[in-house]
């Protein structure tokens, strides 16, 4: 037997326990080294585009989109815009979520932080976020949209140029009809003002009955806690109000009989018609625009799928048109289930373009009747000195005979 082993060393072959031995001295190998070795050997082969010959990475701690993929926001000194013409649905990604600030963005320990309730209340309390946390939790999906979400002027506009503030999130939180049943509501109270923790202390008062109605206080965002451009850790959110009215990094709610007449309130987010200031307007009209096509895109003669989203603060979208004759004949667009009230809701049009310029408008109409204006039917209702708040006028598209797509820009005079 010994002299049978002598004889295979000898000749070189190779025992189950040398193989063995070997399989296991690679597999000890650090993984980093092992793939390092393999994509070197992939790129001497040329292979190194093809991912069937790579290993990639492992899973990790935090997911990441595609190196292929990179929306991004627009950004301004007091505001950021989402990517509408990026979005494939109707829920925006929380990083992508447009931003208006009135002072930054404050860094807030949830530990630290709580939400008072007084006033014309039978108690006054104080909630931490844990608190909120224990009572009975609410999800619902609805969009948030700055009062002055509109610009024109120049053709070279993406969607995201000229609507992006404007956003929608699955909101997880606590009702806020639920709080005020906590703390007792005196019956002469009427309004409420809501306070946040950003170093503008950004104020608005809001009528009782929406507390009573949909009002919330969330603090988790599309299944995450909210993000601090979001008002971490907790923030009022009021389905169809303007955007201001919902207050981030809420600190403070109080009860009253008169509104409080903040400067948010007096000398902002105000607009005249005609000869008068409007104020405390409080839902959002219904809007829409094509996110598709539009600038930059380019088409080709042929199928096109117009697409695009539409909403309103006061309910549910009864129906889209578009329009692919400058307006001359309108068509129902086709709507996305599930729609949902106060919620961006996406619509669909098929539309065969025989290669011609022309241009293509979408129009909404939602559950009360309201049919979306024109800025020309606007500026007639408003008067010349219309101002930039709660502008929501049909948008165009034209569509030039080499299939470039440019914004329509309307002069607000």
């Amino acid at each position: 037997m010994a002299g049978k082993e002598k004889i295979k060393q000898q000749t070189g072959k190779i025992s189950r326990r040398t193989l063995l031995g070997g399989v296991l001295a690679v597999a000890v190998l650090p993984v980093g080294d092992l793939l390092a070795f393999e994509d070197s050997k992939a790129r001497r082969a040329g292979l190194a585009d093809d991912p069937t010959k790579v290993p990639g990475p492992g899973p990790g701690t935090l997911g990441k989109r595609s190196p292929f993929e990179n929306p991004v926001k627009k950004p301004s000194d007091i505001s950021s815009r989402t990517p509408l013409q990026d979005l494939h649905s109707t829920i925006t990604p929380a990083d992508l979520h447009f931003e208006r600030h009135h002072a930054g963005v404050p860094t807030i320990d949830p530990a630290k932080h709580e939400l008072l309730i007084h006033g014309l209340v039978g108690t006054a309390m104080k909630f931490t976020l844990a608190d909120l946390k224990k009572f009975p939790s609410v999800t619902r999906t609805c969009f948030i949209e700055c009062a002055g979400n509109f610009r024109t002027g120049k053709e070279e506009m993406t969607p995201q140029d000229i609507l992006g503030l404007t956003s929608q999130s699955e909101w997880t939180g606590v009702m806020l009809s639920v709080l005020f049943n906590e703390v007792g509501i005196d019956p002469q109270a009427k309004w409420f003002l809501a306070e946040g923790s950003d170093a503008a202390v950004m104020t608005r008062t809001i009528p009782l009955a929406k507390a009573w109605d949909d009002a919330m206080i969330v603090y988790a965002q599309n299944g995450e806690a909210i993000r601090p451009e979001q008002g971490y850790p907790m923030r009022l959110l009021l389905p169809g109000f303007e955007g201001n009215m919902n207050i981030k990094w809420l600190r403070r709610l109080k009860l009253s009989e008169e509104p409080y007449m903040t400067r948010e309130e007096t000398s902002k987010y105000t607009y005249p018609v005609k000869d008068k200031i409007r104020m405390f307007s409080f839902e959002l009209d219904a809007r829409s625009i094509i996110t598709y096509p539009s600038y930059p895109a380019r088409v080709a003669r042929g199928y096109v799928q117009i697409r695009g989203i539409a909403w309103s603060g006061r309910g549910k979208i009864d129906q889209v048109e578009v329009s692919t004759d400058k307006g001359e004949s309108w068509q129902k667009a086709v709507l996305q289930e599930p729609v949902l009230s106060k919620a961006h809701t996406y619509f669909r049009f098929d539309w065969n373009w025989n290669g011609e310029a022309t241009e293509i408008l979408s129009r909404v109409t939602d559950e009360t009747g309201y049919l979306q204006p024109t800025l020309k039917q606007l500026i007639e209702a408003r008067g010349p000195n219309i101002g930039g708040y709660h502008m929501n006028p049909v948008t165009a598209w034209q569509i030039k005979q080499d299939g470039s797509v440019l914004f329509k820009p309307e002069s607000l005079k």
